[in-house]
């Protein structure tokens, strides 16, 4: 039922095309676009949190790292066809420039990666529109993947949680290391001042 009913929604979302939406559709999910906004996205941490920054890279490495691997995991042991590949979808997916990327889509791992710095860096931003508009661009780069035929809303749905929760879970550990070395850069003064 469930499997369906992600069949019909995406027939639905990817047969309203056309050739300007399949050239924007294209770039928004290339990866090598989003460089610019991680890149500015760094260099803002990077002034704001100054000391802390190296730490915080290094947990922002370790959540994109999780969560792009954890949705690898899942698609090797779900196994579940990309619409592309779907044989009772044949010639109803409208498919950009004919790529359609491997065999399995559960789950998005354009979504993982896309919501996990979403949610990493509005946590760590804390602005309103800085987080309704990262939160837009994660949704804009999952729909794509819905546009260009090569994922299920519902491989884009999993994903955003698979990479929101890797992020989530990362900014927990990186919040409980920064108050550890705050309660120990606190006792080393204190000690200090003895």
């Amino acid at each position: 039922m469930l499997e369906n009913l992600d069949q019909q929604l995406f027939l639905f979302l990817n047969s309203h095309n056309s050739p300007f939406w399949d050239t924007v559709m294209t770039t928004i999910s290339a990866i090598i676009v989003w460089f610019p906004l991680y890149i500015a996205i760094l260099v803002y941490l990077g002034l704001r949190y100054k000391r802390k920054f190296l730490i915080i890279l290094l947990f922002i490495i370790a959540a994109v790292t999780l969560s792009d691997q954890d949705a690898l995991l899942i698609k090797n042991i779900v196994h579940r066809p990309r619409p592309c590949h779907e044989p009772a979808l044949s010639g109803l997916v409208h498919l950009v420039n004919g790529r359609c990327g491997g065999m399995w889509g559960f789950v998005s791992s354009h979504a993982a990666n896309s919501f996990n710095v979403a949610l990493l860096s509005l946590l760590l931003i804390r602005k309103r529109w800085f987080s309704v508009s990262i939160v837009i661009w994660a949704a804009i780069v999952g729909y794509s993947r819905i546009y260009l035929g090569v994922h299920y809303p519902g491989d884009v749905i999993c994903g955003a949680a698979v990479g929101t929760l890797a992020g989530w879970a990362m900014y927990s550990l990186y919040r409980l290391t920064d108050r550890h070395l705050l309660v120990k850069k606190k006792y080393f003064n204190q000690a200090k001042g003895r």
